[in-house]
């Protein structure tokens, strides 16, 4: 995505910091947002038809109509890189796509970004005539904060949902496992096959490493885990029943620090002299490209002095997942490892 070059206070208190935080298959994965395929299964997505009319009930409530399938669909960065995961290609990308270097942001995952048009590279960044150039035909984002559309600016809002309709995925508040089952909806309503052997492998892939972190949470239990972002001034403890991966952790028996103050409905921030208000063995720590990451916060004592720091248990979390099966395993993984290696130091 993009957010600001900071994590300022007007966008840690609007949107929440979301806060701080191969090859495809034959033919049918390959389907450029075209094509027919089965609709969801549990019926909130509606039917995908290579001729006939196409539609999908959104986490708003509100059904996106077309009178056939989508081909060309824009999409917040991090949702265009789960629905290719399922087979889907989106025509441009709104939000963090290309770092400073030029190489593709975490969020972009295995999208090949020099293919996709980038209306927007950051927060506020939503270019809307070459938006309108492009004759969108859907809109697809996350959502955070009740039913606003991850990305789409308030201010041009309207406009940008009146040349297609949009549609909002819900990120927050339900486990991960609903939010990569409600993109794997909208993805078959748009002609993926999810039953392509890169699909069913990523699944196979994410159940196994879902497992391996509950048997590493089992065996090292009483490891406390703190989730958490930094910036110039603050460090940002978040709460694990608002984001959907901490969610899903935390039911496979990860042991989470639960802040005791939460604002904005994501976290609670602690001024760096507070820093060990909450111990903690490990700390996952926001990677996006608007956070401090650890070496940036080197020269803060306060953070220094943190036992998980002293020790070396410090891991990466990418606080917006892409959500997908294949987005979503390594990162399952990788916590397994971290929780299997940590030691209690706190």
């Amino acid at each position: 995505m993009s957010t600001p070059s900071s994590l300022s206070t007007s966008f840690l208190s609007r949107r929440g910091l979301l806060a701080a935080g191969g090859a495809l298959g034959a033919g049918a994965l390959l389907t450029a947002c075209g094509g027919g395929s089965e609709g969801a299964s549990d019926g909130d997505s509606g039917s995908a038809s290579g001729s006939g009319p196409w539609t999908f009930k959104d986490d708003r409530g509100e059904t996106a109509k077309a009178p056939r399938t989508p081909k060309k669909v824009v999409a917040f960065t991090g949702t265009a890189a789960a629905l290719h995961d399922f087979g889907v290609e989106c025509t441009a990308v709104f939000g963090p796509t290309r770092l400073k270097d030029g190489k593709p942001d975490p969020q972009a995952g295995d999208l090949d970004i020099g293919k996709l048009t980038v209306l927007g590279n950051a927060w506020g960044e939503f270019n809307v005539e070459k938006y309108a150039a492009l004759s969108p035909e859907l809109l697809v984002t996350n959502m955070l904060q009740g039913t606003e559309l991850w990305y789409v600016p308030d201010e041009s809002k309207k406009k940008i949902l009146s040349f297609a309709p949009g549609v909002g995925i819900n990120v927050t508040k339900v486990t991960l496992t609903r939010v990569i089952a409600r993109y794997a909806e909208l993805a078959a309503s748009l002609g993926a096959d999810l039953q392509a052997k890169r699909v069913t492998d990523a699944k196979a892939r994410f159940e196994k490493a879902s497992e391996t972190l509950r048997r590493a949470a089992r065996a090292n239990k009483g490891l406390k885990v703190l989730a958490a972002s930094g910036s110039a001034d603050l460090l940002y403890v978040s709460d694990p029943g608002v984001y959907a991966d901490l969610a899903y952790f935390k039911s496979l028996g990860v042991d989470f620090v639960v802040p005791g103050t939460v604002t904005g409905g994501f976290f609670e921030s602690l001024g760096w002299e507070n820093a060990g208000k909450y111990p903690a063995d490990l700390i996952l720590l926001d990677n996006r490209t608007a956070a401090l990451q650890p070496k940036d916060l080197a020269a803060k004592p306060t953070w220094a002095e943190l036992p998980a720091v002293k020790a070396g248990q410090v891991a990466p979390w990418l606080s917006e997942p892409r959500y997908s099966y294949a987005g979503c395993a390594p990162l399952v993984e990788a916590l397994a490892e971290a929780v299997q290696k940590a030691k209690k130091v706190a």
